[in-house]
């Protein structure tokens, strides 16, 4: 049976949190799933919730968590996150002396992001590819950005960062779970100089794209306006040097938190026929709460419902991690 379209509603008079649904699963025997985030009001991820800090609700009626048997299952049965750290080795960073200091806050980065999202790490210099250092892959892994070869000292940050794109979003659409989300994170010190390609063209990627874009920018050459725009979920900026491991952390702690605010909430509905609006609420212990409403139909639902069982969520085009308000 096919789920109805997913809605998100804005709940009056709730306060303080503000969950967005990303998807929801319906099917026999009477399962239903819901894949969404918890932010607060301000914008902040709010981790760590079980499943006993939820109340749902079919037809504004609390269904009892006893009958529904609701639980948290590991978003990663049917969700993916995939960041690729794209990182600018022209040769105004190369010939800085600046390597060393790149070279740790690039694996600091990828340790941490890598707890929860399986990541790649790409360089560009002048040329018009992108190159390797390590391939999508769970875990933890150094790489050695002195394994560089600079070749053409000219900066391809407008080429390069289309051809990172194009290269994630190929990957997320081959990835085998049904919900794919992506992130893009590119390192540069300085502005396009190759010439390559156009800003317009950089622009209409940027605008195309289904997945999130950071940039971290560090040195003279930035120029602040666009790395503002190519970095459209937000940007770590700075002009010294030497806070390069800095402006890493920054976004790794965002990603962080983004990666910690999903949640896979699976349940047994006690409706056994006809349309019904579900409505799951998080609180806190400071009474803070939000909402989130998915309309379902429950035709041919009956017993022996197991809350454990896969999300049949459709595969679908990879999308955009939903963004903090």
């Amino acid at each position: 049976m096919r789920a109805l379209w997913a809605v998100v509603l804005s709940c009056v008079g709730c306060a303080g949190l503000q969950p967005r649904l990303v998807d929801a699963s319906v099917q026999k025997p009477s399962n239903v799933a819901v894949y969404f985030t918890v932010d607060t009001r301000g914008g902040e991820p709010v981790p760590g919730l079980t499943a006993e800090q939820f109340h749902i609700y079919e037809d504004d009626k609390l269904v009892s968590p006893y009958e529904s048997k609701q639980t948290i299952l590991n978003p990663e049965v049917a969700a993916k996150h995939y960041t690729l750290l794209l990182v600018d080795m022209s040769g105004s960073v190369t010939k800085s002396g600046g390597l060393p200091a790149l070279q740790e806050a690039v694996n600091a980065f990828t340790s941490r992001v890598a707890q929860y999202q399986e990541t790649a790490v790409y360089a560009f210099d002048g040329r018009n590819d992108i190159f390797q250092l390590r391939n999508f892959a769970p875990g933890a892994a150094n790489v050695n950005l002195s394994s560089f070869s600079t070749q053409d000292p000219s900066t391809n940050l407008n080429g390069a960062a289309i051809k990172a794109m194009e290269l994630l979003d190929k990957h997320l659409e081959k990835s085998p779970v049904p919900l794919r989300f992506g992130t893009l994170v590119v390192f540069t010190d300085g502005t396009d100089h190759a010439a390559r390609a156009t800003h317009e063209q950089l622009m209409g990627w940027v605008r195309a794209v289904p997945f999130d874009l950071f940039v971290i920018g560090v040195g003279a050459e930035i120029s602040e306006p666009e790395l503002h725009e190519l970095g459209r979920s937000g940007t770590a900026l700075s002009r010294d040097p030497s806070t390069v491991g800095q402006q890493f952390d920054a976004i790794a702690t965002r990603i962080e938190g983004y990666s910690k605010r999903f949640y896979l909430l699976s349940y047994c509905s006690p409706a056994r026929a006809g349309d019904h609006l579900l409505k799951v609420q998080p609180f806190l212990s400071d009474g803070r709460t939000g909402e989130v409403t998915y309309p379902f139909n429950a035709n041919g639902f009956g017993p022996n419902c197991d809350p454990n069982r896969k999300p049949a969520f459709d595969i679908k085009k990879p999308r955009a991690a939903v963004q903090a308000p």
